[in-house]
């Protein structure tokens, strides 16, 4: 065992030399890790590994015994192995750390959309079930459904909550018209035009967006940032911009999807005002005769006067 050790010490230290140059000329070549540098390379074989090399060799000299071929061949081989054992296993370690932080954010992406979930149901909100719209659903409800469907899968579970968010709108400024205005009235069927109107020009927006996202479902963005971080140096021209042109539509993409989430956005504003200054109308015929002020003071009158119907004794 000593003899083999001190063999393998002596292959290692001489393969140190070369592999030095061939991490000075090519560091991918040379390196395990996922950035190779020119520094790390002279760290490793002009330090690291010769500084065990060394430690190994004085551990093996008590022994008395000379070297052996077997050991001598395997440090000459040990980097050859070494390298891309350690690339793999690096290459895993980053696999798993991707995949635990992709399970994380769906963690909290469920949990922020369970969150949406009970805010929308503490507010009086329902959410939108495309596979079974409700049993009233009209034009404008059905049309959010189908959005919400195509959005979905497109997997784009957080734009598919504004049609939640619309119907819920629509929902409530529906209910105010309902309580302020006689179905049969002129009013109420200019004001349910446009309130539908404003909801079916949302719901184009939420099918453009998921036209737009569907067309980019399938790029890996991830993995074209990764290769031009990883091999930049090493890739040709051509693929080079194939990457960032491939990076340039996704991000052309979600600029597009937040301009029309931004159009959305102002049609939920456009309806609470709606909702808000139809609550402030108030069309029922008043109930009492006389005006409130009128009335107080006839009141404090007859209190005044009311010790004239005391019974005398």
């Amino acid at each position: 065992m000593l003899a083999f050790l001190q063999g393998f010490s002596y292959g290692l230290f001489l393969s140190c030399l070369p592999w030095l140059v061939i991490g000075l000329a090519s560091p991918h070549r040379a390196l395990g890790t996922l950035r190779p540098t020119r520094l790390q390379a002279v760290a490793r074989y002009g330090l690291a590994v010769p500084f065990v090399a060394g430690l190994l060799w004085l551990t093996s000299l008590w022994g008395g015994f000379g070297p052996s071929l077997g050991g001598w061949l395997a440090g000459l081989g040990a980097v050859a192995v070494a390298v891309p054992l350690e690339r793999r296993w690096r290459l895993w370690r980053q696999r798993r750390r991707q995949r635990r932080e992709k399970a994380r954010r769906e963690r909290e992406s469920a949990a922020r959309r369970a969150e949406q979930a009970r805010q929308a149901r503490q507010r009086g909100e329902e959410s939108l079930d495309p596979a079974q719209p409700p049993a009233d659903a009209d034009d404008v409800t059905l049309a959010l459904c189908e959005a919400k469907k195509r959005l979905l899968a497109a997997r784009q579970p957080a734009v598919a909550g504004q049609a939640d968010q619309l119907y819920g709108r629509y929902r409530k400024a529906m209910a105010v018209l309902l309580e302020r205005f006689d179905p049969g009235e002129l009013a109420f069927e200019r004001a349910r035009s446009l309130v539908a109107e404003v909801c079916l020009t949302a719901v184009d927006n939420l099918t453009a967006m998921a036209a737009r996202a569907s067309g980019v479902a399938g790029v890996d963005a991830e993995s074209a940032r990764r290769r031009l971080a990883r091999e930049g140096e090493r890739l040709s021209q051509a693929e080079r911009l194939a990457l960032e042109r491939r990076l340039a539509l996704v991000e052309d993409t979600r600029r597009q999807l937040s301009e029309l989430g931004g159009r959305n956005e102002a049609a939920l504003t456009a309806l609470d005002n709606m909702a808000v200054a139809m609550a402030r109308v108030d069309t029922r015929r008043p109930q009492a005769s006389v005006s409130a002020d009128q009335a107080l003071d006839d009141l404090q009158r007859f209190v005044a006067g009311a010790e004239r119907y005391s019974r005398r004794s």
